[in-house]
């Protein structure tokens, strides 16, 4: 038993497969995962820089705010400048808030958020005392307290926050280095599974290759054998053919040469025979004359058997008259009408040209006569180009009951026509539908020779019946 190659072929591209699954979904997996992680990390860096610049914001505002009311005489406005300074507390703690939140568990990011939380809740202390002064207190005690009270605390809050930042930035660029890192450890794994994909599939393509290579070989081997067994098939056929032709020659010779003048010489006897007889002897009389017409009727069975051989006028007097012949006989014989259409130059053609022309007509006409159950048969005969090449049209048609495809693949004959047009380089075609009848093409080249009919001689079709 033979090395099967495709249970390995199979096995090798059922990998080669499940790696390339494998390949898309973890690239698609791995792409998922850094990708949500630049989205955190950005989305985290971004929010923590919102919050520290609301914090800032807060706190300049509220210095800002404490400014002027401590430079505004208006004491009616007081509430409103404390109440801003009140909301701007609030706001600030609620950003802190948040901003512990998103600060990480580990390192010291919750030491500054604490350090923060402790600077903003001094720094918003600071102002409570604002609340119950007096104008007077604010003429001489109000450059003091800002100097010693609210921009020590804010620079101090302030610090705190660009500290924070300067956190979330080293977090932001540690983090994206862990990411990068990731990404390469996730290009080398992609670069890892490639490289296999790339081995087994060169392995697979090898054996593919190589079994290709054994089984290409082998091919052409059995071509080669089957293409010699065909050409001396085809010789040995060709060679059965010209044999078989030789020996129907022969014995239509022998038939009409031997056995005719045998029994020619029998009927002459019993003529001799007849004259020698006694007068009133009407038994022997009765008895000549039937042996007489016996043998009358040998010589005919002997002559239709001689020429349905070979024809001897197929090399005495040519194709032509043989097919004129042949196709009044069949019309005689199954009382067909039939006719023959000769309307090339047909006599010059080479003897197998010619055997070839008369014994397809002939076998199309049998199977006309057996199978078809037709009334009519046109036999015709013309030169014909083919491409850069003359050559002889050979049509019979009938109008029968046209010819199933089983039957034509079965038939006998209809090879041995196909064979004997194949040894000329000839083509044979046959067109047949139920109902419609069958027309029987082969088309032969033919030697330079053989030239067009004249016109008088293209009239030369005749109705033969």
């Amino acid at each position: 038993m033979g090395f099967r190659t495709w249970p390995v072929a199979a096995l090798g591209l059922s990998g080669l497969l499940a790696l390339i699954v494998v390949f898309g979904m973890t690239s698609a997996r791995k792409s998922a995962e850094i990708y949500g992680r630049l989205d955190h990390i950005n989305a985290r860096y971004r929010d923590v820089d919102t919050h520290l610049n609301q914090l800032r914001s807060d706190v300049q505002l509220a210095g800002i705010y404490v400014r002027d009311f401590l430079l505004d005489t208006v004491r009616a406005r007081d509430p409103e400048y404390l109440q801003q300074i009140a909301a701007f507390s609030s706001s600030s703690l609620s950003a802190l808030a948040e901003l512990n939140a998103l600060m990480p568990t580990d390192g010291d990011g919750r030491d500054y958020t604490a350090s923060l939380h402790q600077s903003l809740d001094e720094y918003w202390t600071s102002f409570e005392p604002l609340f119950f002064w007096t104008p007077n207190d604010k003429r001489t005690q109000s450059a003091q307290f800002l100097r010693s009270e609210v921009l020590p605390r804010r620079e101090e809050a302030l610090a705190i926050a660009r500290e924070i930042e300067g956190l979330n930035s080293a977090s932001l660029d540690f983090q994206s280095r862990e990411v990068t890192q990731q990404y390469d450890t996730y290009r080398d794994d992609l670069k890892w599974l490639l490289w296999q994909v790339l081995l087994l599939g060169s392995l697979v393509t090898l054996i593919a290759v190589n079994r290709l290579r054994v089984l290409e070989r082998r091919s052409e081997g059995l071509r080669v054998t089957a293409e010699t067994a065909a050409d001396r098939t085809r010789a040995l056929s060709q060679q059965l053919l010209a044999t078989q032709e030789e020996e129907r020659k022969n014995l239509s010779r022998e038939l009409h040469d031997q056995v005719g003048q045998m029994l020619t010489g029998l009927r002459m006897e019993l003529g001799r025979i007849e004259r020698l007889r006694v007068p009133d002897n009407d038994r022997l009389a009765v008895a000549v004359r039937d042996s007489r017409a016996l043998v009358d009727d040998i010589v005919r069975m002997v002559r239709d058997l001689a020429l349905g051989l070979r024809p001897s006028m197929l090399d005495d007097f040519g194709l032509q008259p043989a097919l004129e012949w042949h196709v009044r006989d069949f019309s005689r014989r199954y009382s067909i009408t039939a006719t023959a259409s000769v309307e090339a130059r047909i006599d010059a053609l080479p003897d197998q040209h010619r055997t070839c022309i008369y014994r397809s007509v002939q076998e199309a006409l049998t199977n006309c006569a057996r199978h078809s159950g037709a009334s009519r048969v046109d036999v015709r005969v013309t030169l014909t180009p083919d491409g850069a090449t003359q050559g002889l049209l050979v049509s019979v048609k009938d109008n029968g009951v046209g010819m199933v495809a089983e039957r034509r693949a079965q038939g006998l004959g209809l090879r041995g026509i196909e064979e004997r047009v194949n040894e000329l380089s000839g083509t044979l075609t046959i067109d047949t539908g139920f109902g419609t009848g069958t027309t029987l093409r082969l088309w032969l080249p033919v030697p330079e020779r053989v030239a067009t009919a004249n016109p008088e001689e293209s009239a030369h079709a005749r109705l033969i019946g």
